[in-house]
């Protein structure tokens, strides 16, 4: 058995982890913006989780992602 059928697998494992982290911070990021100017998007992710929201509660989460300023921006 060589070092090679140790170290590739180990380094794929490491790069596959990685990537899929990458891709799923993306994919989350472009879901938060889309439920940001999707109202439905938010009651049905709201409704999922079991609660159900009026209008006023509706439009609470709409301005508290809008003063997050939505995903991808950095707070100091």
């Amino acid at each position: 058995m060589a070092w090679y059928d140790i170290v590739i697998p180990i380094v794929t494992l490491v790069v596959g982890l990685i990537g899929g982290f990458f891709i799923g911070v993306y994919y989350l990021r472009r879901q938060m913006e889309a439920m940001q100017s999707n109202p439905e998007m938010l009651r049905e992710m709201a409704k999922k989780m079991g609660y159900n929201v009026n209008q006023k509660q509706m439009n609470q989460m709409q301005q508290m992602l809008r003063n997050q300023g939505g995903p991808g921006r950095r707070r100091k």
